[in-house]
């Protein structure tokens, strides 16, 4: 077996080295990963920062703080994902691969790292670019085996802390730091959980019939191949070194329960929706104090942007999906007397540096898609460039894989702790992945409080009424401490957190309805039923089940969590949002709280026809924005208005496919890099800013400079990009230092007097004013969710005359056009006036004032390796760039494989028939000089519309492909220039030819031109 050296006390602290070698059983090294059928051709790509090794043992992570080394494959995707912002103006198809990885399937002879058999049913062979697992069962449960095993190697550590955050027991395993309270607050508050119901799920999922069967079985697989890797890390001494640091000794076997755990996690941070109804009730409540019940209610409306006819929307063709209809005058609605509603606690019993972590509406950045149809593509075939936005974590909350085996093949990427199938990527002939959806599909309920003796009821009360018998509240408690350790320094402290629970959900505030004690509670549909949602990622692994928009349909209707869904294949293109949702009925309101009575319940589940879903739209985008006209912004959900980020995909690309263009990859992959460069403010409010402050001359100069830098910037797209790669500085920096102190000025000057102090609060509490990039020092990249930008937009709109639907009242100024210029400019001239170091103040990254690292990127460690800062961009974490130019009926036979091969010249060792051979171990090279080429014999006339090149680092960065019936008269069909080396994929109108030729017209380097393998496909 091959293992790293084991440590001892003796070598801990002196002995740093960095060469790992491979746990596992031992195989042979020339062993590659046999690729299934492939349809990519080339086409597919992908990315993951900062690298897919997760494991460093505890003498790497100290040669890593003391020497900055860095373990194999720990950062080696966090460079290219970066250089990205530098690179995407002018890209070409054949540049992809230097930006993102082949995301091909298997791995070739020459490409091997290692290659090893965790039992004998299932290899698992690391390639040498990224040591991404490429796991392949010759049975179904050796599959799931090697997933589990892989998933242990790569992200053991943070497997653990998963199943331990699920559990609220993140402190006394990791730490009392306020990040690792906060965290396990957060958790614990939204899905509490005991073992007793963590079992509930696994026995319902077995007993569901033949998938669900199945999934039981997989899921065994897996945590046995977990546990192997465990046994195997154990044994040799040389598991994750932060289990050292953080005093835990070595790890305990993983349990079918933690799985569940762990899906309930992921699911609540990423696919729940709703639930704020209490927040919305309290911003009414503030606007009927303020303005009246009936004016109050039209100023609730306008800001709620429930069903806003400017919102964008990703089915835009007129289709309408009604859900979760505004119902205010509903018996049902149970508004909180004025006054009265105070949140629930959460933690008790707090000593030490215990404390109570206030945390707004739960909301993650999460995401985006831009999809282009067949019909509007440069080859004929769909083009999608998609992906989680995920945050970033070192390592990586998800991790790369390939899975090969009976009934299943995929690659992409799966969270840590899940990767037993493949959760977004792509099949032999498909691809699809999601964005967060956010749909309404958790309530708020008025439990009426109760005594059991029948003594009068106070809203401290524990017991509820349900159905006409007096329950008892569950109280759901851990009870945590901490001690500092290497690992995590923070002093002793612990607290106690409970949650009550209820039949109507967790109860999160109380209050008063009608002067009647009541426990506000929340339920949300997929509580108690994470596991569930397994059967649909289930299908998307297997072909069979897949390769169809319908097929797809059918397997992401099996989810229950809240997702935008986007599918490709060679022909078509499709989407659908899953998630369970209820349908209320006619006495309830989604939008407030509503009565826990029978007659207020859940009656069933909208099916999925009724979810919003389409074939072949000319285009799709979605970033986190509204689904279809009708199809309700869920209740604490009020930035689906005029201006949404969403905007920035679906205004270039309309206006690109308005103008008859036509996408290929690489385009798509710059306007959707555009968008994560662009401050929204910037490109979709500052015009009307402007509009307002250029109806007069600004006669201040210090403030007329700062409108032309303004102006400069927005007319070269507001983005927020360094001068130069490396430089720390952004172009326009003064302009861009300007909006971020000026737009928290603006937004206050616009709306705080009109609204009043306790309207403009309560909106601030469910909808904050700003998600710049320097936000909260967060460092966290995902931008511009939520924010006041459609309010102001429509504001400014409105003082300015314009015609603006569901805004019925002008704040700024009071409506007068010069009162509201006067207040901007006012709130301008504060802004220039605040140094730089107030608007970007320093923390534990950055000095004070230094913008573009308040912006910028950090790879939040989740154990001993760390990264340096990256320049902010506003994009997926996970990221597939792809486009299939064949279907599963197509010939995607290697048409080069094997076939007799000509050469103006070769050297020593490296002869043109290695171009041919299969094997990116061997190249052929030609002599030191320009138009140098490489000609193949197809031995008969053969359709040929595509070559792809493995360079070697000697390439060509400009060379054409001809073709010729005779080895004679050539016809060009395709030329490049600007090629960068690595892959290139090069497809051209299909042609009949016996012979084709590469030629290099322009060498990259001083050397010859070299290619490790060129192949030839009809497709």
């Amino acid at each position: 077996m091959h293992r790293r050296p084991r440590l001892s006390a003796a070598l801990t602290a002196s002995l740093l080295f960095t060469t790992t070698v491979a746990l596992g059983p031992p195989a042979a090294l020339a062993a590659s990963a046999a690729p299934a059928d492939d349809y990519c051709l080339g086409e597919c790509a992908d990315i993951l920062p900062p690298g897919e090794n997760g494991d460093a043992d505890l003498v790497q992570i100290l040669a890593h703080q003391a020497l900055g080394i860095m373990p194999p494959h720990s950062d080696d995707q966090l460079g290219p994902y970066a250089a990205l912002l530098q690179h995407y103006t002018g890209l070409t198809d054949q540049q992809i691969t230097t930006f993102f990885n082949d995301s091909s399937y298997g791995v070739a002879p020459g490409e091997v790292e290692r290659s090893y058999q965790p039992r004998p049913d299932v290899t698992v062979v690391r390639d040498r670019a990224l040591g991404v697992p490429h796991i392949t069962g010759t049975t179904r449960a050796g599959t799931m085996f090697g997933a589990g095993y892989a998933g242990a190697e790569d992200r053991l550590f943070l497997m653990d802390l998963l199943r331990h955050v699920a559990r609220g027991e993140l402190t006394p395993f990791a730490g009392g730091a306020e990040s690792n309270q906060e965290l396990e607050q957060s958790v614990w508050r939204t899905s509490p959980y005991t073992e007793a119901d963590l079992q509930e799920q696994i026995d319902a999922l077995r007993t569901s019939g033949p998938r669900g069967a199945q999934l039981y079985a997989d899921v065994q697989a897996y945590i046995a191949g977990i546990n192997e890797y465990i046994a195997d890390c154990t044994a040799a001494r040389d598991c994750p070194g932060e289990y050292v640091l953080a005093g835990k000794g070595n790890p305990a076997d993983f349990r079918l329960t933690d799985l569940i755990a762990t899906a309930g996690v992921i699911g609540g941070l990423f696919g729940g929706g709703g639930g704020a109804e209490m927040q919305s009730a309290l911003v009414r409540t503030a606007a009927r104090a303020r303005f009246g019940d009936t004016a109050g209610d039209a100023v609730w409306t306008a800001f709620r942007s429930q069903n806003d006819p400017e919102a964008v929307l990703t089915l835009h063709n007129g289709q309408v999906f009604p859900y979760a209809a505004d119902n205010r005058t509903a018996a049902g609605v149970a508004m909180p007397d004025p006054g009265t509603a105070r949140p629930e606690p959460l933690v008790y019993d707090r000593s030490g540096t215990a404390t109570t972590v206030t945390t707004g509406p739960g909301r993650r950045g999460m995401s985006n898609a831009a999809v282009v149809s067949a019909a509007h593509s440069a080859t004929g075939h769909p083009v999608a460039v998609f992906g989680p936005q995920t945050g970033y974590f070192a390592p990586q909350l998800l991790m790369l894989q390939e899975l090969q085996g009976p009934g299943i093949s995929s690659r992409g990427a799966a969270f840590a702790g899940l990767n037993l199938y493949t959760l977004l990527g792509r099949g032999p002939d498909y691809a699809w992945s999601a964005t967060s959806a956010g749909q309404d599909i958790t309530d708020t309920y008025a439990a009426e409080l109760c005594e059991p003796d029948g003594r009068t009821p106070t809203a401290a009360s524990t017991h509820y009424l349900y159905h006409g018998q007096c329950l008892a509240m569950e109280a759901l408690s851990k009870t945590n401490s901490w001690r500092p350790s290497a690992a995590d320094p923070t002093p002793a402290g612990s607290y106690r957190l409970t949650m009550l629970r209820t039949r109507y959900g967790l109860v999160s505030w109380r209050g008063l309805v009608g002067g009647k004690p009541v426990a506000f509670t929340s339920l949300r549909s997929t509580y108690r039923h994470e596991a569930d949602s397994a059967i649909g990622f289930q299908m998307f692994n297997e072909p069979d089940q897949m390769g169809t928009p319908a097929a797809f349909t059918a397997a992401a209707s099996q989810i229950s969590f809240a997702f935008n869904w986007f599918y490709v294949d060679s022909a078509h293109t499709a989407y659908f949002m899953s998630g369970a949702n209820p349908v209320r009925p006619a006495g309830a309101d989604p939008n407030l709280p509503t009565w826990g009575r029978p007659a207020y319940e859940w009656t069933g589940w909208y099916p999925p026809s009724a979810h919003p879903q389409a074939v072949d739209q000319d285009y799709f985008v979605s970033w986190n924005n509204k689904q279809a006209a009708g199809f309700s912004a869920a209740d604490g959900n009020f930035s689906f208005g005029s201006v949404q980020r969403a905007d920035l995909l679906d205004v270039p690309i309309k206006a690109a496919l308005a103008a008859g263009r036509r996408f290929d990859r690489a385009g798509l992959v710059s306007v959707v890099e555009s968008a994560a460069t662009t401050d929204l403010r910037g490109a979709e409010v500052l015009d009307d800013l402007l509009r307002v402050i250029d109806t007069a001359t600004v006669t201040d100069s210090a403030q007329a400079a700062a409108v032309a830098k303004l102006r400069a910037w927005r007319q070269r797209g507001a983005h927020r990009v360094e001068t130069a790669a490396g430089s720390k500085v952004y172009q326009d920096a003064e302009a861009i230092r300007i909006l971020d102190a000026w737009w928290p000025r603006l937004v206050a000057a616009q709306f705080q007097a009109p609204l009043g102090d306790d309207l403009y609060q309560a909106l601030v509490n469910t909808l904050q004013i700003d998600e710049a990039p320097s936000d909260k020092h967060a460092h966290k990249g995902s931008s511009f969710q939520y924010g006041w930008w459609g309010y102001v937009e429509k504001d400014l709109r409105a003082v300015l005359g314009d015609s603006v639907p569901n805004w019925p009242r002008t704040y700024c100024g009071g409506g007068d056009l010069a009162a509201c210029r006067a207040a901007l400019l006012a709130g301008l001239g504060a802004a220039l006036a605040e140094p730089a170091t107030t608007t970007y103040p320093g923390d534990a990254h950055c000095a004070a004032g230094d913008q573009w690292c308040a912006d910028a990127i950090l790879q939040s460690p989740l154990g001993g390796i760390t990264h340096d800062l990256t320049s902010w961009q506003n994009r997926p974490t996970y990221q597939q760039v792809v486009s299939f130019p064949a279907g599963r009926d197509d010939d995607v036979s290697n048409l080069a494989a094997g076939r007799p091969a000509s050469a103006s010249s070769t050297q020593a060792g490296h002869p043109a028939a290695h171009a041919v051979d299969g094997d990116q171990g061997t190249r052929w090279a030609s002599r030191w000089s320009d138009g140098q080429w490489l000609r193949i014999d197809l031995g008969a006339v053969r359709p040929v519309a595509r070559m792809v090149i493995r360079w070697e680092t000697a390439y060509a960065s400009a060379y054409r492909i001809e073709i010729s019936p005779d080895g004679t008269a050539w016809t060009r069909v395709a030329a490049v220039t600007g090629g960068n080396g690595g892959l290139d994929a090069v497809a051209f109108p299909a042609a009949q030819a016996r012979y084709v030729r590469l030629t290099g017209e322009t060498r990259a380097t001083p050397y010859g031109i070299s290619a490790y393998e060129v192949e030839l496909y009809a497709h």
